[in-house]
């Protein structure tokens, strides 16, 4: 219920930050203010939130965008609520400690309007992951997995928008289309490895949201709220948490071309609901569905570079890394130690 009411009042905080949110739509026969202030005006690095940042702006009828984005996280160490234990602490609770974990995100996207105040939005990503374990004997080992995760359709929604503010609501779907069944060797054989190392949640998701973004001058301003809902457990007799998460971010331009942002992101998880019976969470605290919960504020430095002419005039570059703040974690399990994406997006 606390986390529903934060939830709604985040929302409201967002809207709100709108002065006219809730105003009447534009009239169709004039020029959206958003394209309009565009039309006349080079390409800015600041025209887009940082590069970490999905589904922030729209595009004006007819445009389409391609982007690429590789993402990495990297988690050592592990934690209990607030406080880290080490991994000799975590042996004497479980046969099994992690110790190390290695993300690594290939996103492929694309948007497509067919209104001024519609854009479509698909995201397919790729994803790597490993990590690193040490047995109560000091026995080493590591698990992989990679392949296709959960395919991303979107649709954005403009609900306001004048020469400063533009608002649009984020209505998205996540597919199951990511492997929940993902096997690797391990000191017991070859099984199926625990919760963070499957790649896909194996359920249809709903992904609410809404974005609101601002301009004046050299600055530019944002927030957004998202979350995931999941709508039923999976085949394996579980579902992953809901989670909610709101970002807020500042740039600013430097020369027409290269601008810097300053971005603080929070993120809440909840546990899951239901157990895989084939995971012994007694064994590692990875296989454990009540030890999944977290909450992390973060915060991140970018830079966006947009090409001003030539023959890569309007390609983006975007480099966005950030390091947790906060974390309170529901562990012992793995923290967050550093996030980093680096994308290229091209519209036509």
């Amino acid at each position: 219920m606390l986390r529903s009411r934060a939830l709604l009042g985040a929302i409201a905080l967002t809207l709100i930050s709108s002065p006219a949110t809730f105003a009447e739509e534009p009239d169709s026969t004039h020029a959206d203010p958003r394209h309009a202030a565009h039309e006349h005006a080079a390409p800015r690095g600041s025209d887009h939130a940082p590069i970490g940042v999905m589904g922030d702006h729209r595009h004006a009828q007819g445009e389409v965008m391609l982007s690429y984005r590789f993402m990495r996280m990297d988690m050592n160490g592990n934690r209990d609520g607030s406080s880290r234990r080490s991994a000799t602490d975590v042996r004497r609770d479980f046969p099994v400690a992690p110790v190390d974990m290695d993300m690594e995100m290939h996103m492929f996207g694309g948007m497509w309007a067919p209104t001024d105040r519609v854009t479509l939005m698909a995201m397919v990503p790729f994803v790597r992951l490993d990590m690193k374990h040490i047995t109560r004997t000091g026995r080493r080992f590591v698990t992989r997995s990679k392949g296709l995760g959960d395919i991303r359709l979107s649709a954005l929604i403009g609900l306001y928008d004048d020469e400063t503010h533009h608002v649009h609501l984020n209505a998205g779907l996540s597919l199951p289309t990511g492997t929940t069944t993902a096997k690797d060797d391990t000191p017991a054989g070859r099984q199926r490895l625990p919760y963070p190392m499957q790649i896909g949640s194996g359920t249809w998701d709903l992904l609410p949201g809404i974005t609101y973004s601002g301009r004046r001058e050299a600055w530019s301003w944002g927030s957004q709220v998202r979350a995931t809902i999941r709508t039923d457990r999976n085949r394996h007799g579980y579902r992953r948490g809901h989670d909610w998460g709101v970002t807020g971010w500042l740039a600013r331009d430097f020369g027409s071309w290269l601008s810097g942002s300053l971005r603080l992101d929070y993120a809440d998880t909840q546990n899951f609901s239901g157990d895989d019976d084939e995971f012994m969470p007694a064994v590692v605290p990875t296989a454990d569905p009540n030890r999944r919960a977290g909450r992390v504020l973060s915060g991140l430095l970018g830079l966006n570079v947009v090409v001003p002419k030539g023959p890569l005039a309007g390609h983006r570059l975007g480099l966005e890394v950030g390091i947790p703040l906060v974390q309170h974690l529901d562990g012992p399990q793995l923290e967050r130690d550093w996030t980093a994406t680096l994308g290229w997006q091209y519209a036509f």
